[in-house]
């Protein structure tokens, strides 16, 4: 173990982290930040008068309210829904097969965007005027929210229907870092050749989208973007609704984009436990003093990693914190930041344990795309540094900022990415 993995892990409930961060840091929250979806005087008239299907889950709420009901109370004739990954109401666990069913709250059709289709289907649309794209991201290209938007893009403008989406900040809006997808290996979970955390909006990110064609769209056809207020590239913004059920405090949202590699691995992440995605842990590996037992939980983790095993390793929530007070510090705002560390000195620690990497990565496949290319892979099979590889990325940053730019909806006041 090496750097910052040398440290005692302490254990730190969620709570203690969160009023550490409140007294330390200053941050907007839903209540400051205007989301796009509030802003009823600016899209309603593109809706009112017309058939809508509404793209949206738990996080699709209005204030107090959720925006379908919003919709249907302010008389728009809501025909249908679309449920992503984790459902409509955001209560399956990742990768759960999500079935058309009824919304038992108002009645309405769902239709699966997360089953045996991942793109609305003609019949669905047929009968449509308009989509309202409504989702919470949180910046990284495998959390597949993005993949099921530019889909939804597709399937709009094949039926050459309108599609609004109603912007939302970035968690990690303040930087793009990690491997740029390669086109080889493109999926569901790395849908578009963007970093790892790719720093855009879903409206950035539609914009751009068209342009660049990451989807086949008409020459022409864009969606109608309804941008949020009070936001920038660089803004401290914590999420109020956790945005999936393994995705529950704030430090493992600024963990996630760095933890994800470690799902095709033999370390657990901590499904299952009350720290999904804010700890590391194996049944044997001699990787720290943090201790846990994935359990069955439903909704979030079925079956998870070392079910009912004992699992000692590392939480990470002082890695969180060191990130935020060093931005702090740095640029006056607090904000996570990335490292590919945790998973180079895991690696390292089975390669000197098993004397190979064979074992400690399950799914070669799902791992590469995940990464969006072999050569982290590849890098660490070989016992290289990541960190030559973040040396070519950074060109790579600069030019995906540079083409970015025009789409930019708000102002980047964060570092240069690249630079």
């Amino acid at each position: 173990m090496y750097g910052f993995f040398k440290c005692k892990e302490r254990i730190v409930t969620w709570m203690g982290l969160l009023i550490c961060m409140s007294t330390s840091f200053a941050q907007l929250t839903q209540e400051e930040v205007v989301l796009g979806n509030a802003r009823t005087e600016f899209y309603l008239p593109w809706i009112e008068g017309k058939r809508v299907g509404v793209v949206g889950n738990h996080t699709s709420m209005v204030g107090e309210v959720h925006l379908v009901d919003t919709l249907l109370s302010l008389g728009v004739n809501v025909c249908h829904v679309f449920a992503p990954e984790h459902g409509f109401r955001g209560d399956a666990a990742n990768g759960a097969t999500i079935h058309d069913g009824t919304d038992m709250a108002t009645g309405l059709p769902v239709y699966s965007l997360h089953g045996k289709h991942r793109k609305p289907q003609p019949h669905h649309l047929a009968n449509l005027d308009v989509v309202v794209f409504d989702i919470q991201d949180v910046g990284a290209r495998f959390y597949t929210y993005i993949s099921s938007l530019m889909l939804v893009m597709e399937a709009c403008s094949e039926a050459d229907i309108e599609l609004v989406v109603l912007d939302r900040p970035n968690p990690h809006g303040h930087h793009m870092k990690g491997p740029v997808l390669e086109e080889e290996f493109k999926s569901f979970v790395g849908l578009i050749p963007t970093p790892m955390i790719h720093g855009l909006t879903m409206g950035e990110a539609a914009l751009m989208g068209c342009k660049e064609q990451w989807v086949r769209v008409p020459s022409g056809w864009s969606p109608r973007i309804v941008p949020c207020e009070g936001w920038s590239h660089g803004t401290n913004f914590q999420l109020a609704i956790p945005p999936s059920p393994n995705l529950t405090s704030n430090e493992s949202i600024d963990l996630y984009p760095s933890l994800c590699l470690f799902e095709p691995t033999v370390v657990s992440v901590g499904r299952g436990t009350p720290h999904p995605f804010e700890c590391l842990g194996h049944p044997s590996m001699e990787m720290g003093t943090f201790g846990f037992t994935p359990v069955a939980t439903p909704g979030a983790a079925p079956h998870p990693k070392h079910e009912n095993t004992f699992c000692v390793g590392q939480h990470l929530g002082e890695l969180s914190q060191a990130w935020r007070h060093s931005s702090a510090t740095e640029h006056g705002r607090a904000l996570p930041s990335f490292t590919l560390d945790p998973l180079e000195a895991w690696a390292r620690q089975w390669m000197s344990e098993k004397g190979t990497l064979d074992g400690f990565i399950t799914s070669v496949s799902f791992f590469d795309k995940l990464a969006g290319t072999d050569d982290i892979r590849l890098a660490l099979e070989a016992g290289e540094v990541l960190s030559d590889l973040e040396k070519k990325w950074a060109e790579d940053h600069r030019a995906f900022f540079d083409a970015a730019k025009p789409h930019l909806l708000y102002a980047w006041d964060a570092p240069l990415p690249g630079h």
